[in-house]
């Protein structure tokens, strides 16, 4: 996807994002939102399974139990975005530039919908680039498997 064309900036965050679990997924985020220096902030995520929706739970944590669960990930180092969100007509418009210091970096767009209805009715925008939602080793899952792990998604 190529950059969003000029549309109201919400957010600026930095995320580094590293996983416990693939199946089911689990994972650990350490975050800070860049337009309001605030500190940083760290979650645990679990998710479904699923494609277009998805259970998910998500968990604060503090930096302890964040410092404690990312040393169980043996040192491989999180996966690093720079996520911003942009007013979208009715809806909000996330993207995210990932490991961009990495030749495997890329960039990639998602809108989050109330209703499946929605998100199947959905018309993106040429800018938005290749429709990848239903294609299979395109999560961040598999991103995660392949770059850290070393397997194939």
């Amino acid at each position: 996807m190529r950059e969003p064309p000029a549309l109201p900036e919400k957010s600026h965050t930095m995320v580094w994002q590293s996983y416990l679990s693939l199946l089911p997924e689990v994972r650990i985020r350490r975050y800070r939102d860049l337009l309001r220096s605030g500190p940083y902030r760290f979650d645990l995520t679990i998710k479904s399974e699923g494609v277009i929706a998805r259970e998910e739970i998500i968990k604060d944590l503090t930096e302890e139990e964040y410092r404690i669960l990312l040393e169980m990930n043996d040192g491989r180092a999180p996966i690093v975005k720079d996520h911003r969100t942009y007013a979208f007509g009715k809806y909000i418009l996330e993207y995210s530039v990932v490991d961009p210091e990495r030749p495997e970096g890329f960039t990639y767009a998602e809108v989050e919908f109330p209703t499946l209805e929605e998100a199947e009715a959905f018309q993106a925008p040429d800018w938005f680039g290749e429709e990848t939602t239903h294609q299979p080793g395109r999560r961040m899952r598999s991103y995660w498997r392949m770059t850290r792990l070393g397997e194939k998604p």
